[in-house]
């Protein structure tokens, strides 16, 4: 299978279509100032209902990513006076319930350290080190196919062209040695004021270097729930301030399992003939998230932990949530590779 660039829509369209009636409506309610309102937070609550699996439900995924995306103006295309419109509030507040009580039923949570610094960043650094399932990145580094290697890009797009972001929101919401260990490593994700060296502009060189689309959205159609659910837990976490917790432990968990991975997947790009337009952006993380490891496990982590013991728990269940969604996301590619398919949807034909 080949993967093409999406079509070109107008300016005022999403690059991608709906997967059921709430992210039908949710969408319709953002972008068209003709149609009739559905009540689309009964639609939410009917959906989640009868959901076997919100995590995987692909309807009401997009609905969260649409939801979250009028907040961050990732889309242009969504109708910035409605960002806090309360119809659109109140079905992402039904939504959000549900998927975090999803999250806390099912992601395992290790047991809790001492709220200290030392404490916290030697159990954040058992937990990652727990984490020993399949490794995508190993597959890409020695086995993966140039198709592949472009799924994983547009896997990948749904975070990386918005990298950071999500984590931003905890910035206001910290004080003191917490607050400045965030904006550490918040300052190298931005390109220390060098737009050049932004991290997800880089990520979109090496998508164009790909010969992929670094439009943002473009491959939303391609990616299956699980990709936009866990780009939709950061969401939820940064964006509730009760969850601040929650975030700086995702934050944590991301940092420390992401230096090895991305040397993997230069190699692999290498391997693969790709140029260091296509590898740079990986290149660049081997030793920038080998730093922010240390930082994020102790000065944000552990110090916000021994400020607000209060916060322990969250912050604990922040990082095993990023190591098991992000597992689940890696699995699904692997053994969708493993049979022989692709980890992306079909695409629907006009």
């Amino acid at each position: 299978m080949t993967i093409s660039a999406p079509a070109t829509t107008s300016a005022t369209a999403l690059p991608f279509r709906d997967r059921g009636p709430v992210s039908r409506a949710i969408i319709t309610h953002l972008t068209d100032d003709d149609h009739e309102v559905t009540d689309h937070t009964a639609l939410a609550a009917d959906a989640v209902a009868s959901s076997a699996d919100i995590v995987r439900d692909d309807d009401l995924q997009l609905a969260l990513f649409v939801l979250y995306a009028s907040a961050y103006g990732s889309l242009p295309q969504l109708d910035a006076d409605r960002e806090w419109d309360p119809a659109l509030l109140a079905t992402r507040r039904v939504l959000e319930a549900a998927f975090e009580q999803a999250l806390r039923a099912s992601v395992p949570m290790p047991e809790l350290p001492e709220p200290t610094v030392d404490a916290v960043g030697r159990a954040l650094f058992a937990l990652a080190a727990a984490d020993t399932g399949p490794s995508l990145s190993r597959h890409v580094a020695r086995k993966a196919t140039r198709e592949q290697a472009e799924e994983t890009f547009i896997l990948r797009s749904v975070y990386t062209l918005r990298e950071a972001d999500p984590h931003s929101w905890a910035i206001p919401r910290l004080q003191g040695r917490a607050k400045a260990a965030l904006v550490e490593i918040q300052a190298d994700e931005y390109g220390g004021g060098r737009p050049q060296r932004v991290h997800a502009e880089i990520f979109a060189r090496a998508m164009r270097g790909a010969g992929l689309d670094d439009t943002y959205g473009a491959y939303v159609d391609d990616v299956p729930a699980i990709t936009l659910a866990s780009h939709n837990m950061m969401s939820l976490f940064g964006l509730n301030r009760r969850l601040v917790g929650a975030i700086v432990g995702h934050l944590a968990a991301y940092e420390m399992t992401s230096s090895i991975p991305c040397k993997l997947y230069a190699d692999g790009l290498r391997r693969l003939g790709f140029g260091d337009d296509v590898t740079e952006y990986f290149d660049e993380h081997v030793e920038a998230d080998a730093v922010h490891e240390q930082i994020a496990a102790r000065d944000l982590a552990g110090s916000l932990a021994e400020d607000h013991p209060d916060l322990l728990p969250d912050i604990l269940f922040g990082a095993a949530a990023c190591l098991t969604v992000d597992g689940w996301a890696g699995a699904h590619t692997l053994e969708s590779w493993a049979a022989g398919s692709s980890a992306l949807r079909p695409r629907v034909s006009s």
